[in-house]
């Protein structure tokens, strides 16, 4: 009998490489095992992965001086702040960017920004938002007294119409879009002149920022609307220069005569000081601070916040430490920690022996016992941190119950609210659950034979309890603390209702600054921070504890 040998890859039984229907076989099952999990997979993107990342954006964010004031910024940037504070034409290109951010109503929100850095800035130009069209009008009035044909809309649209302005166009446009988060679509109905741009630099970028905004922003017709009166300033700008007078002279398109007419009676025409006009509103525009202020916070990202985060603040001269009074934030950091450790303590003082009962008695009363435990989850939050302060003011039944047992004197009545005394209490009940549940699961799987193993052994109930079961319950301490804490750091309505000015924690500073200051910025930072710390201690308990000795049952 002849044997045959086999010198070819093992074969299936379809007659494919077994090793190739292997690798098939387990593609195929990790296909399946992640479909079944992308819904989960989704959602913690969307809701936890997607809003930290946004977070950890917006704590260095800076992007809306840059975009309000973009080539105000950009001249800033290489000036000294006394220098830009006498610099006239860096007042011509301020008066352009701040009437294109009054129009759009970003102004205000660039004054907030910079409010969180200096204090009266906002209303700086809240103020100078509302004065400069006047400065515009006085012009606009010259060129009606000039020709009235130059306030019409079908004027500026012929002087400007043409070709050859794309390149200035499409710079227009992306400082236009940048300031409004929009972005052009379609036909805009207006294309720039290259010859008007050349003759015209400063009308002509005034008005494409008017003819864009108008288009894009208001989406109307710009061949038959009046431009807004910095058009006219910024025309009066170009006028006021004698080669663009000369040229004027020797110009023979569109709006001619019109043009002419006006440089005719340029003697009558207001000054084109604008340095001047931004001091009559505000003196603030020629101090040397507040441009010193644009020149350290117009780049578009920022360590302010961070700074402000840990009371210390972002300056011309470097980095400074906030003065006593102002300092805040890591006196907060450090009670949020002390008194979440001190709740977390608490919690387990209070919850370890019912957990116990719960673990041990018998069913029908461990049952009757678990719904008590489970019943504040059944009460909204607002209302059980309500029932704490009517039950720990000083005219509370707490400070009753203890001046009829003569405890306390009526008029020595304890002050449990608006400190951090009254944080604790309250917070100890909300959280009591959470400790108890996890301690329980644990303690469930412990066998009692153990303790009776031990007492056969000549331990006494103590030395059982110690050296057998409380090691064995040690891991649902560990999941029940981690669970306590975390939720402790980040709550703020209870702190906020009864922990008055000594008991509130940084999330209450962080919700502040959320809906109530809208410094979101540093409401980012300060959350970062917090989470940083929150992971620096995760870490710091899997080297002590180790956190594969923390369960919750089984």
């Amino acid at each position: 009998m002849s044997e045959t040998t086999q010198t070819g890859p093992m074969l299936s039984a379809d007659g494919v490489p077994l090793k190739t229907s292997l690798a098939r076989a387990l593609r195929r099952q990790k296909t399946r095992a992640l479909l079944l999990i992308a819904p989960l997979l989704a959602f913690v993107i969307i809701t936890f992965i997607i809003p930290i990342a946004s977070m950890l954006f917006r704590s260095v964010e800076n992007q809306i001086v840059s975009n309000t004031l973009p080539q105000t910024v950009a001249i800033v940037g290489d000036t000294t702040a006394q220098e830009a504070s006498m610099d006239e034409m860096l007042f011509r290109v301020l008066y352009l960017d701040m009437y294109r951010a009054v129009e759009a109503k970003a102004h205000t929100r660039l004054g907030s920004r910079l409010n969180y850095e200096k204090s009266g800035i906002s209303s700086l130009f809240r103020t100078s938002g509302r004065k400069l069209e006047t400065v515009g009008e006085d012009f606009e009035d010259f060129f009606k007294d000039a020709d009235s044909g130059m306030v019409k809309g079908p004027f500026w649209h012929e002087l400007m119409q043409g070709e050859g302005g794309e390149d200035l166009l499409n710079d227009r446009l992306g400082l236009l879009t940048d300031l409004t988060s929009l972005e052009a679509s379609g036909d805009l109905g207006f294309t720039l002149s290259g010859e008007a741009a050349a003759l015209l630099p400063w009308a002509a970028r005034a008005y494409a920022d008017w003819a864009l905004f108008t288009a894009i922003v208001d989406e109307k017709d710009v061949s038959t609307k009046k431009p807004w009166a910095g058009v006219y300033a910024a025309l009066a700008l170009d006028l006021a220069d004698p080669a663009t007078q000369s040229a004027v002279a020797a110009y023979g398109g569109s709006g001619a005569a019109e043009l002419q007419a006006a440089v005719a009676n340029i003697a009558d025409m207001p000054a084109t000081e604008f340095r001047a006009y931004f001091e009559d509103i505000d003196d603030k525009w020629v101090a040397p601070e507040t441009w010193a202020l644009l020149k350290v916070f117009g780049s578009q990202y920022t360590s302010g916040y961070f700074l402000n985060a840990v009371d210390m603040k972002l300056t011309p001269d470097g980095i400074e430490q906030r003065p006593d009074n102002e300092r805040l934030y890591l006196k907060l950091f450090k009670r949020t920690l002390i008194m979440s450790m001190v709740i977390t303590v608490s919690c387990i003082v209070l919850g370890y022996p019912v957990a116990w009962l719960l673990a041990n008695l018998p069913m029908r009363s461990a049952n009757v016992l678990m719904i008590l435990v489970l019943l504040p989850f059944w009460t909204s939050l607002l209302v059980r941190t309500s029932a704490w302060k009517v039950l720990l003011q000083q005219q509370g039944v707490i400070n009753d119950i203890l001046v009829w047992l003569g405890f306390v004197a009526d008029d020595s009545r304890l002050i449990m609210m608006n400190n951090s005394t009254g944080t604790i209490i309250a917070m100890t009940h909300i959280l009591l659950p959470f400790m108890i549940l996890p301690l329980y699961s644990v303690m469930k799987t412990i066998p009692p034979t153990y303790l009776r193993a031990a007492k056969s052994l000549g331990a006494t109930n103590w030395t059982a309890f110690w050296r057998v079961y409380f090691p064995q319950s040690v891991p649902g301490i560990g999941a029940g603390s981690i669970l306590v804490f975390i939720l402790a750091i980040g709550y703020y309505i209870t702190p906020e209702i009864v922990g008055g000015t000594d008991g509130v924690f940084i999330s209450n500073r962080i919700a502040y600054h959320i809906s109530s200051s809208l410094n979101w910025g540093l409401a980012a930072a300060l959350g970062t921070i917090l989470l940083a710390v929150v992971m620096l201690l995760y870490w710091l308990y899997d080297r002590i504890v180790g956190i594969d000795n923390v369960k919750l049952g089984g």
